[in-house]
């Protein structure tokens, strides 16, 4: 006769197998459900195992019929308070998993976009570099020898050095808003102030190009905010709007303040952006056109100076958008006034 312990451990295996088996099945038809719901399928099988196991084991008179109701009642308690952790752990599971994949999918765009990067930076700077080794090598060979000639020579290699440095300067504040080492010295600056010294660095560039400025710059309220970074995303607004807007067509400065938001646009005559390309404006070395020759206005610059705006006026809590306008595009920057609460400063 077969011991009532070992009969019970068949009596358990048995059942195990047979609502294992039957869980398999559903698992199959929920794998394409929640986290959540295949756990607490799991959680089910397992109290659903062990009741059918108690059950079976009273009609073989393994135990008692007296703690069989008590077995049970332990059983579905203690089940529902397993259910309820498995539901909660599977919606954690959930919400990590697609964290997860958001930090894969987010690690891909920047690898890509880091990718892109080097070989459009590696082509800027292979150009000025292959000219300025041509002229170096003229220089020396003295290919070259007339004063007016030298002179042009040094001054287009000063050029190209000034070009060469502004692209890299371009790549470490990048580099410094993607790692978050920007730290911004915050204090009450003037918008208006700020406006004025962009709008004047700007203007030769607008000269060459033959484009006007016009600055409303008497409505521009105090912010709280770092000069140099601010200063920095204005004139990279301004030397874009100037780069693609025709001779003869003006680039508008205007701001003023709304609530505890004070709001700054720069608009020009640019003819508009296709609708499937104003997502990928402020993209790292997008630059909306094909050609990658750098342009000979001294503006020049790795397609970075948008993707910077964008780093430098969120790492002050506000906001920078673009929309068609007119005979061209305006960007719009959003910045919380110095009046306003203001939340910890993104790094």
């Amino acid at each position: 006769m077969i011991p009532d312990v070992l009969l019970t451990a068949v009596i358990a295996l048995g059942c195990g197998v047979a609502v294992a088996g039957v869980g398999l099945l559903v698992l199959g038809r929920l794998r394409r459900r929640s986290v959540a719901a295949s756990v607490s399928a799991v959680v089910v099988v397992a109290v659903t195992a062990v009741i059918v196991s108690l059950l079976v084991a009273n009609r073989a008179m393994v135990i008692s019929t007296v703690d069989t109701p008590r077995l049970a009642v332990l059983v579905v308690v203690a089940g529902a308070i397993s259910l309820s952790c498995s539901l909660w752990l599977g919606r954690r599971l959930a919400a990590d998993s697609m964290w997860a994949a958001e930090m894969r999918e987010r690690e891909r765009t920047l690898e890509a976009s880091r990718r892109e990067v080097v070989a459009w930076v590696s082509h800027d700077l292979r150009t000025p570099l292959a000219g300025m080794r041509a002229m170096t090598e003229a220089l020396e060979d003295n290919v070259v020898s007339d004063p007016a000639t030298v002179q042009e020579y040094y001054r287009r290699m000063r050029q190209e050095t000034d070009r060469m440095t502004l692209l890299v300067d371009d790549l470490f504040q990048l580099s410094r808003i993607n790692s978050g080492a920007l730290g911004l010295t915050l204090e009450h600056v003037s918008l208006r102030d700020i406006v004025s010294d962009a709008v004047s660095a700007a203007a030769p560039i607008a000269a060459a190009k033959g484009v006007e400025l016009v600055a409303d710059a008497a409505a521009l309220p105090v912010v709280l905010g770092s000069e140099s970074e601010l200063n920095r995303v204005v004139r990279n607004l301004l030397v874009n709007a100037i780069r693609h807007s025709p001779a003869g067509e003006p680039v508008t400065v205007r701001g003023g303040e709304d609530g505890e938001q004070v709001w700054l646009s720069v608009g020009d005559a640019c003819g508009g952006i296709p609708e499937e390309d104003l997502d990928r404006v402020f993209d790292v070395a997008f630059r909306g056109e094909s050609a990658r020759t750098p342009a000979t206005d001294g503006a020049a610059g790795g397609g970075l100076g948008l993707a910077i705006a964008r780093g430098f006026v969120e790492a002050h809590n506000g906001t920078v958008t673009v929309r068609n306008d007119g005979p061209g595009c305006r960007f719009d920057i959003r910045l919380p006034a110095a009046t306003a609460r203001r939340p910890a400063l993104r790094p």
